[in-house]
């Protein structure tokens, strides 16, 4: 299934094709818009002349911040981003063979046929910058436009494996699905924002609550006569 993610058909050919590509867009996908963090890997390999798993994690580290910071940047946190790429690529050289597919293709031990959801998350999580929220999503992406067919995967990366729902990259297959997105974005955000602002007042309101409780102290008390 081809991916219509930044709206960039080189970009979006990349991610399709490669699979280290659409795992590095992930990495990236923080603190910049969905559509900047996956047209990333591009930028990447045409600055680096690779999108070799071992070829990036054994790049001089200050020549990679440097393809980072060319106009247009890759992300808007050059030095720190392109240190957690290459750290990415490290990992997918020493524990998966160079092959970023085989996190989501190899089975289990013991098995034969593709891991299940619960695994592929354990995995997902074990890798440089890929927390909780991350693995999830990105195993929501793999399972509903990658072709990734592990039993239990919805239930693995939920509540992103939803079907028909609206919450990240992983639902994004058209120029009105990225909108839905985006609303709902937005929505989490101001809700995040008042919730935060409920908890400062509650905060405040529990200072001013003690304070009222304490007994008054007298001028001279504690004071030697």
């Amino acid at each position: 299934m081809a991916l219509h993610i930044t709206g960039d058909t080189a970009a979006d050919t990349l991610l399709t094709d490669d699979p280290l590509a659409l795992l590095i867009g992930m990495l990236l996908d923080q603190q910049v818009a969905m559509e900047t963090a996956f047209a990333g890997p591009l930028k990447i390999s045409e600055r680096a002349g690779t999108l070799d798993a071992a070829a990036i994690a054994t790049f001089d580290p200050d020549a990679f911040a440097e393809l980072f910071k060319a106009t247009p940047a890759v992300h808007r946190f050059p030095g720190s981003m392109a240190a957690r790429v290459q750290a990415l690529c490290a990992a997918v050289q020493q524990d998966w063979n160079d092959d970023a597919a085989a996190i989501w293709t190899t089975p289990a031990a013991g098995g034969a046929e593709a891991p299940d959801g619960a695994t592929v998350l354990t995995r997902l999580k074990a890798l440089p910058g890929f927390g909780e929220q991350k693995a999830k999503i990105f195993l929501a992406l793999l399972g509903k436009q990658y072709g990734y067919t592990g039993e239990g995967w919805r239930e693995a990366s939920a509540p992103y494996g939803e079907d028909g729902s609206f919450r990240s990259v992983a639902d994004i297959v058209s120029p009105d699905s990225l909108a839905k997105v985006r609303e709902h974005k937005r929505a989490m955000k101001v809700a995040a924002g008042g919730a935060m602002r409920r908890r400062s007042v509650d905060a405040s309101r529990g200072k001013v609550e003690q304070a009222r409780d304490e007994p008054c102290r007298n001028p001279g008390e504690g004071l030697n006569p």
